[in-house]
């Protein structure tokens, strides 16, 4: 976003952080709610490409079990920005008790290694609650944050994830995938959102039994290091959070990195599957509907969220 959009854009977010802590937690949830419901009602370019996706996540739904799950997958990513307007001034033990955890046995085991443990999520539940637990739990914890415009923007959600205790790296290119590799020789958590490819130029894995690509960086982070690279699934409950820390995936070099991406693929696929309206992905995702929205001027398009 850059010129006056990317200014309303932060001038919205400032708002967010500013006012939405102050109001009772009941009314603005209503008012969020209601939000998502006219969003979907209104059926915009990110809706559809929601739809679009979900379409790929549950192939056997029909048209109005479309509308449902696309109306309730945006009440999820209301939901998401409400608790990220609340979430720095929340009290992270009231936060914690709402989370249900498994796995951990697995990210004790990779930190006991000494090695680090390279933390993959997709785009889906409240993905900051998962960096919450583990800086609440574990004390440290390491992420990077894709560059918006304008340049204050991009500072605002750096300083969000900071007052959670995150360390926060800028994406970019070899110098902070160095960073990243010096925190795992220091036994470090780094945490990345591994989903969506942002630069195209990606892994190729076969997502919900189409060809996509997915980030590269979570494996070869894994690869390079010894760390463990370990699948997390999050998402809603109904009074809170839901995470799965996932066995770890073997990735001894760069060769069987690949196969690493694959086997992350597959395991946010299961998740996906088994939480379909928790999946926060507004935008092409598949290179068809990428093609597709460089056909129609769209492609550019990106989501705020994408900044972690």
């Amino acid at each position: 976003m850059t010129g006056l959009a990317g200014r309303l854009a932060d001038a919205g977010f400032a708002t967010g952080w500013r006012v939405v802590p102050k109001l009772p937690k009941a009314l603005a949830g209503v008012a969020f709610w209601g939000v998502a419901d006219l969003a979907a009602r209104r059926g915009g370019g990110g809706v559809r490409q929601l739809r679009a996706n979900l379409r790929r996540v549950v192939p056997r739904a029909g048209e109005t079990e479309l509308d449902d799950l696309t109306r309730r997958a945006m009440h999820s990513y209301a939901r998401y920005w409400h608790e990220a307007f609340r979430l720095p001034s929340a009290d992270p033990a009231a936060v914690l008790a709402d989370v249900d955890i498994s796995g951990t046995e697995y990210l004790e085991a990779a930190l006991a290694e000494g090695n680090g443990a390279v933390v993959a999520l997709p785009h889906t539940g409240n993905w900051d609650v998962a960096g919450l637990w583990a800086v609440q739990q574990i004390g440290r914890l390491t992420t990077v944050a894709e560059r918006l415009e304008p340049e204050s923007l991009y500072r605002r959600f750096v300083e969000y994830r900071e007052s959670l205790g995150f360390e926060v790296i800028p994406a970019d290119g070899s110098v902070s995938f160095r960073l990243l590799l010096q925190r795992l020789r220091e036994n470090r958590v780094v945490c990345l959102v591994g989903d969506r490819d942002m630069t195209n130029t990606g892994t190729p894995v076969t997502f919900f039994g189409e060809p996509a690509r997915f980030p590269a960086g979570p494996a070869r982070l894994a690869a390079s290091t010894g760390a463990a690279l370990l699948p997390v699934g999050s998402w809603y409950t109904d009074d809170g959070w839901g995470l799965r820390i996932h066995p770890r995936i073997r990735v001894a070099n760069r060769a069987e990195a690949p196969a690493a991406t694959q086997a992350l693929a597959d395991v946010f696929a299961g998740d996906i599957a088994a939480h379909p309206t928790d999946w926060h992905m507004l935008q092409p995702f598949w290179p068809a509907d990428r093609e597709d929205a460089v056909a129609d001027g769209t492609a550019g398009e990106e989501s705020a969220a994408d900044a972690g």
